[in-house]
């Protein structure tokens, strides 16, 4: 098995077509995929094409969000976005951990500030993420005339995949 990073994306963006991306940013470095390959994909580049990004401009915290976020020294309307994304929180100290809408139990529901874009956005896990990995898979075999598996990863879970 060999691990190879693929250079070159561009920063992703709403209504992109990862499928064109990553091929495109293959062809530039020189890589072809090959049947069988297995790309893996960071969720938040799924969750930035897909759209599920969230200004915190936009929320209004409840109080329970607001209790939760004085306890733990959060912007309360980051709080409220992580309590929209849960099915219930696990626990709230010292972090906030979740069980996702997916089902998945991990920090802060998924929902996270880093590269997201802009300073008062967050991005949340793509809204089904075996969905996303089947069609960006059907999407990269009728570019590409090969079939590769698609895994979407974030760092504490893998929430999507297809085969």
């Amino acid at each position: 098995m060999r691990l190879i990073r693929l250079p070159g994306l561009p920063e992703i963006q709403r209504g992109d077509d990862l499928s064109e991306q990553i091929t495109n940013a293959a062809r530039k470095a020189r890589l072809r995929f090959e049947n069988g390959d297995v790309l893996v994909v960071a969720q938040k580049i799924v969750s930035k094409a897909e759209g599920a990004v969230v200004r915190l401009a936009n929320i209004e915290p409840s109080t329970q969000a607001e209790a939760i976020a004085e306890r733990q020294k959060k912007d309360p309307r980051l709080v409220e976005v992580i309590l929209k994304e849960s099915r219930r929180l696990v626990r709230t100290d010292p972090v906030l951990i979740a069980e996702t809408l997916h089902g998945y139990v991990c920090a802060n529901a998924g929902v996270d500030h880093s590269n997201a874009p802009g300073a008062d956005a967050v991005t949340l896990l793509p809204r089904d993420p075996d969905h996303s990995a089947k069609t960006l898979a059907a999407a990269l075999r009728k570019r590409t005339g090969k079939r590769i598996a698609v895994i979407i990863s974030d760092t504490s879970a893998v929430p999507g995949a297809s085969d």
